[in-house]
């Protein structure tokens, strides 16, 4: 036996500290890790993992905040920062999205998953230049397939896209219903495809 395979089989006895365990925890995973993950890695309960979590995120004295994603956590730079942190990493110039662009982020994140030809219904134009640049620049990805005929690919905001707008979950969205339509364009309804 190992050195390594020994360290597995001892148990650790739950952190003294647990934020300061969590804050560790998610700076070197290689992946952001579920709750249920981190409860498993500490010998807490979910419930101790969530506490400390909360605590991580009411502290905005720091330059560090949390991003949830799809059950899992993240820590990331604060927003009030990028500018500092686009200027270390030589990004401080960065290149704008296009109206077109914005506009098939908007009806991705906040019908997801949809197809190319939802957003083409919605938008009243074609997408598919559009998402190409989206998935090049990492802010949308294929999330699945639509069980219909010619199975189309379901597209889905990343987490660069929560980076690249300084939010931490899509529930900070501002609610659909208290955006205004774009003066001079009809918004058609999202229908669902048919199978």
């Amino acid at each position: 036996m190992t050195t390594e395979d020994q360290s597995t089989d001892v148990p650790l006895p739950p952190p003294r500290d647990l934020r300061l365990t969590i804050e560790a925890l998610l700076l070197v995973a290689e992946s952001p890790p579920t709750i249920r993950m981190l409860a498993q890695v500490t010998g807490v309960a979910v419930s101790e993992v969530e506490a400390a979590l909360a605590d991580v995120d009411a502290d905005t004295s720091r330059g560090i905040r949390l991003r949830r994603y799809e059950g899992t956590v993240a820590l990331v730079s604060a927003a009030e920062a990028a500018p500092y942190v686009e200027r270390l990493l030589g990004l401080d110039t960065p290149s704008r999205l296009s109206r077109a662009a914005l506009e098939t982020l908007a009806v991705i994140a906040y019908h997801q998953p949809v197809t190319r030809e939802q957003i083409e219904r919605v938008r009243g134009v074609g997408a598919s230049g559009v998402i190409r640049s989206l998935r090049a620049r990492d802010l949308i990805a294929p999330s699945g397939r639509l069980d219909s005929i010619g199975q189309p690919l379901l597209w889905s905001v990343t987490p660069r896209f929560l980076d690249h707008f300084g939010l931490s979950a899509l529930d900070q969205l501002p609610p659909i219903e208290d955006l205004e339509v774009p003066a001079q364009q009809s918004v058609l309804p999202l229908e669902t495809e048919e199978a």
